[in-house]
């Protein structure tokens, strides 16, 4: 029943919304402007930071293979974003890809789930992009004072407190800058992006390059460690642990389908960009993760810049690396930045369109041709939390709503394979029904691995979204309002 809370959009409903002149969002993107975003999402605070901490406290050298299952994870949530992507060419990702398939309530809370992703996302990597520029300030002697580069508000096993701290601002500012550039215009952007994304890869491939030459072979012996007895501390258990730790890293490839309004090509670019990024973000991880590990004893990485330890440990003759690591890693995490909040604000500018959020989030600029209220309020609420809080706080959420997005699409595919079976579709996943449920089981396992208190957050978060559903967006649903008015003329 179409006022019921699972009222559909169909594909041809979809796709007439971006046809011909009804397309407010400038056609500009390339594949190779999307591979380039996609890898600009995807490389960044995992192989600064994570790769270290997973090996250090879960898989050991072992690490390179949980990168192999987060990625055979991503790849399996991919291929069903890139038939979805391919076929409803809109602003939205997920949101619009469930709206299609399971109705509008379903659509609601993948829309607000995917605020977890992106909005707290943004916030996370701003913070360490803070702490990065402030240790490379540090190295020419340029010392920030700790009152305006640090978290106001911290958590320890006693609970919050205050860290005596104004605001975290370089956090800010970086929040600052790229939503002035996402409001200026998406050429401009991605222009940004992929000179970003050229200077990281370089510089990541400067360090397996150098790095090759000071592999101690010894180092990745044992190269699975023997578990300790405890569930996820080494052994497969740990490399699975490690899987779970490690897919913070790729979060980000899906928000390339959020931009599908934008390409110019979609049907054919859409799966490139995806799946394309994804290839090159997991064979650079593993690459990385194996000399890391083979330059420095796994228990001696759990530190905030594992790579630079590792340029450290390899000696004055690769010392020059050093600074150039640090400047890679800067221009990484702005890049994800950028592209997280790009994603969130077409994933709100969608929901706008459809009713389910205020119509001022749905306006866009008439000269740069962009959603520019909601990329200047997104950037708002990124930049107060980036502002007030620490990267742990935000990041415990971030996982898991990208995890729970990654199981609707796939069982997205699943429903609309069946009920719209003759629809065109650039890309087909393939095996289906196989390859998305597997995607599905993968990711929830996945979740599920992740500690109770994160569930908690989650169901805290979910609730709160769905009295925002029932007390405006139900009311406002555009196509419920338009259902009503045809009912009331048959009538």
């Amino acid at each position: 029943m179409i006022n019921g809370l699972f009222a559909k959009k169909t594909v041809s409903q979809l796709q007439k919304e971006v046809d011909g002149s009804s397309n407010q969002l400038g056609r500009h993107l390339s594949a190779t402007n999307l591979v380039l975003l996609g890898i600009g999402a995807v490389i960044g605070a995992g192989i600064f930071v994570l790769t270290g901490t997973a090996a250090a406290m879960h898989a050991g050298p072992a690490v390179s293979i949980s990168f192999v299952v987060a990625g055979f994870a991503c790849l399996l949530a991919g291929l069903c974003y890139a038939e979805f992507s391919s076929m409803i060419p809109v602003a939205g990702s997920a949101y619009t890809y469930g709206y299609a398939t399971m109705g509008e309530l379903v659509a609601w809370i993948i829309g607000w789930d995917l605020v977890l992703e992106y909005l707290f996302g943004a916030a996370t990597v701003s913070v360490g992009w803070s702490g990065y520029v402030v240790s490379f300030l540090n190295d020419f002697g340029l010392h920030l004072p700790a009152s305006i580069c640090q978290s106001p508000i911290a958590v320890n096993s006693s609970g919050w407190y205050l860290t005596g701290a104004v605001i975290n601002f370089p956090a800010v500012f970086i929040i600052a800058v790229i939503t002035t550039l996402l409001t200026l215009g998406i050429k401009k952007s991605a222009l940004l992006n992929n000179i970003v994304v050229i200077i990281k890869v370089i510089v990541i491939l400067l360090f397996i390059g150098f790095g090759l030459s000071y592999i101690n072979i010894e180092n990745w012996q044992p190269f699975i460690p023997e578990n300790t007895g405890e569930a996820g501390v080494f052994g497969w258990t740990g490399i699975l642990a490690g899987a779970a730790v490690v897919f913070f890293a790729f979060i980000g490839f899906d928000a390339v389908s959020t931009t599908s309004q934008e390409a110019i090509n979609p049907k054919r670019d859409m799966p490139v960009g995806i799946l394309g990024s994804l290839a090159v973000c997991t064979f650079l991880y593993v690459a990385v993760s194996l000399v890391l590990t083979g330059i420095v004893h796994y228990t001696e990485l759990n530190v905030p810049a594992p790579i630079a330890l590792a340029i450290d440990a390899a000696g004055k003759s690769v010392s020059w690396l050093a600074p150039i690591i640090k400047i890679g890693a800067i221009a990484g995490l702005s890049s994800v930045v950028l592209v997280l909040l790009l994603g969130q604000s077409r994933v709100f500018y969608a929901m706008s369109k459809d009713g389910l959020l205020w119509k001022n989030f749905s306006k866009v600029h008439p000269t740069f041709k962009t959603p520019h209220i909601t990329t200047i309020v997104i950037g708002t609420m990124a930049g107060i939390m980036a502002g007030l809080f620490p990267i742990g706080i935000l990041g415990h959420m971030v996982s898991i709503g990208t995890l729970l997005a990654f199981v609707i699409v796939c069982v997205g595919i699943i429903i609309l394979r069946a009920k719209e079976p003759g629809a065109s579709r650039g890309f087909r996943t393939p095996w289906s029904p196989f390859v998305p449920a597997l995607g599905a089981l993968v990711c929830l396992a996945l979740m599920i691995s992740l500690p109770w208190d994160t569930w908690l957050r989650l169901i805290i978060w979910m609730a709160v979204g769905l009295v925002i559903y029932f007390t405006y967006s139900r009311k406002h649903s555009k196509l419920r309002l338009s259902a009503n008015r045809k009912k009331g003329v048959a009538s």
